[in-house]
């Protein structure tokens, strides 16, 4: 399977099984699809000979056939039969997102938690729910060392004296059972403060810090409960946050809505305001919400995106970069086949954990009983549903078997496909056109860069 696109004055070509990616002249990217569908050479030489001299479209021929035979064009599929192999793969749990809080101190509109609640009562979890949570862990990891437990809400700020009790006994318990855990948080930075940033720099692999971009944008969706913005509030406190980790280890994290297609703007504002850790996501939510995302929006979202990787590359070229997480892409090692092919590992290596100990396959299937898995104290009970998750990958997908992105997406989010289809193995369209969009990009970009 071939891709072609072209983008930002580049001729792009990505051979999908193998990987490869060639720049090519406008001869050769014509004379790939007519190769493809089996044509002949002197047919392919009368079909383009108005447009090419003849002997520039068989030189091209010639390339793109040694390509063909040294497997970096039209490679053959080999994976598909692996898959059988990997669902039988023992379980082990690798990754926890803790709900340290069910509760927030903001109103975000498009927050899938309902303000934290997650469809259920304000609870915060106590240390013993938490302290089980990581034994858990530990027990359910095998002979895995690293594990990841992420402190997640609602606002786990509003929790935090638990959080670092949580802390200190994951790092007792690294020793005793030789595991090494890598500590994240994610917040709306209302109660930062200097002591939280001081512990975060020393226990937080990873913070992503909760903003949406320009003040107007940022203010209307994630507002107090009273109304009120939180712009104003936030930026100085993550400036100073993202500031105090060197740039480094952090995201700012937004959502972009119907209500800023323009959404370009609001990652270029992130990265005036001094951030070099930038990812600003589309909402998603159900056509019946005035924010949520439509068909219709697609070509405007396309072009942002074009006009924000244009304007990446100039800043580049300025030596004022910064990274747009939807472009990072590593086209040399990247994640194992393994993890290309079953994305997230939701429902098996990673789950969410509800301040009552309940477990779930993630945190947006959180207060679904129907996707209920078990709790920490007695393990995961819902086998079934387990063997489910760990049999979604892109060849039980239909629409994933013959997409271009499938090594890079991994099949798109089990939980957007259950509730926009009630499958977590169908596809949600809208971010799958999305995603396509900023891979196309993430290439190019990397094109761009290779040339220098």
């Amino acid at each position: 399977m071939v891709h072609q696109y072209k983008n930002n004055g580049y001729n792009i070509v990505l051979d999908v099984n193998s990987g490869a990616i060639h720049i090519v002249d406008d001869v050769t990217y014509d004379v790939i699809p007519l190769f493809e569908k089996n044509t002949g050479k002197e047919e392919i030489v009368s079909l383009l000979s108005k447009r090419y001299p003849k002997q520039e479209i068989e030189e091209s021929y010639e390339e793109v056939k040694t390509l063909s035979e040294t497997q970096q064009l039209f490679t053959a599929d080999e994976y598909e039969n692996y898959m059988e192999q990997f669902k039988d793969r023992p379980t082990v749990v690798k990754a926890l997102c803790l709900h340290i809080a069910h509760d927030c101190n903001l109103a975000c509109r498009y927050c899938f938690a309902e303000e934290g609640e997650y469809h259920g009562r304000r609870a915060m979890m106590s240390y013993e729910v938490g302290k089980a949570a990581l034994d858990f862990l530990i027990a359910s990891s095998g002979n895995r060392r690293n594990l990841e437990v992420d402190f997640f809400g609602g606002e786990p700020l509003m929790n935090f004296d638990v959080v670092k009790k949580l802390v200190a006994y994951g790092r007792e318990q690294e020793k005793i059972h030789n595991k090494n855990f890598r500590f994240t948080l994610t917040t709306n930075g209302v109660l930062l403060n200097d002591e939280i940033m001081e512990f975060a720099n020393q226990e937080m692999a990873n913070v992503v810090l909760s903003i949406d971009g320009r003040k107007e944008v940022n203010d209307r969706m994630r507002p107090f409960r009273k109304g009120a913005g939180s712009y104003d509030l936030i930026v100085p406190k993550f400036q100073k946050f993202a500031g105090s980790r060197n740039q480094e280890k952090y995201y700012v994290r937004g959502t972009f809505t119907h209500n800023n297609l323009d959404f370009s703007r609001d990652v270029l504002h992130l990265a005036d305001l001094g951030f070099q850790q930038i990812s600003v996501e589309p909402v998603v939510a159900p056509p019946s919400e005035e924010y949520a995302l439509r068909t219709e929006d697609l070509p405007q979202l396309f072009e942002e995106y074009d006009r924000l990787a244009a304007e990446m590359l100039r800043r580049h070229k300025e030596g004022n970069d910064f990274n747009f997480f939807h472009f990072m892409i590593d086209l040399e090692g990247g994640p194992c086949v393994a993890k290309r092919l079953s994305g997230c590992g939701s429902g098996t290596e990673y789950l969410a954990v509800t301040p009552w100990g309940d477990l779930y396959p993630c945190h947006q299937f959180v207060g679904n009983e129907e996707f209920l898995m078990g709790n920490v104290l007695e393990g995961v009970k819902n086998t079934e549903l387990q063997k489910e998750f760990k049999q979604c990958n892109v060849y039980a997908k239909e629409n994933c078997r013959n997409c271009f992105a499938k090594f890079y997406c991994s099949g798109g989010c089990a939980a957007n496909s259950h509730h926009f289809h009630g499958s977590i193995t169908d596809t949600y369209e809208i971010g799958c056109e999305l995603q396509k969009k900023r891979i196309e990009c993430a290439i190019m970009i990397k094109a761009a860069l290779a040339e220098e």
